[in-house]
């Protein structure tokens, strides 16, 4: 099993921020280095994740995997995640209902 060596790209962390900036209303949401990216946390559990390359991704249950799906998000390879499309992430409002049925799975 390969390790995964690439580092936080300069990219990476500037899509955590947007991210997190896009979740300030949202008490508890912080960002730990990982996996050349990083985790996205909530009160310490994680729900999501940044990769090097800057997408995101969160958990997802069955109904709002098939939701995600349908805006242009697609299975993490490694991990239980699915990628929020950029449509998905600009769309506050919609990626706030996401970001806490994911927070909900992660508990």
């Amino acid at each position: 099993m390969a390790l995964l060596t690439e580092k936080n790209t300069a990219y990476s962390n500037e899509i955590s921020a947007l991210v997190v900036s896009k979740l300030a209303g949202i008490s508890g949401i912080s960002t730990k280095k990982m996996f050349g990216g990083s985790g996205l946390m909530y009160e310490d559990k994680m729900f999501g994740l940044v990769d090097s390359k800057g997408n995101c991704f969160i958990k997802t249950n069955q109904v709002t995997e098939a939701e995600m799906i349908k805006l242009g998000g697609e299975r993490h390879s490694r991990m239980p995640y699915l990628s929020c499309s950029e449509n998905t992430i600009s769309h506050s409002n919609r990626f706030i209902i996401f970001v806490k049925q994911a927070i909900a799975l992660s508990k």
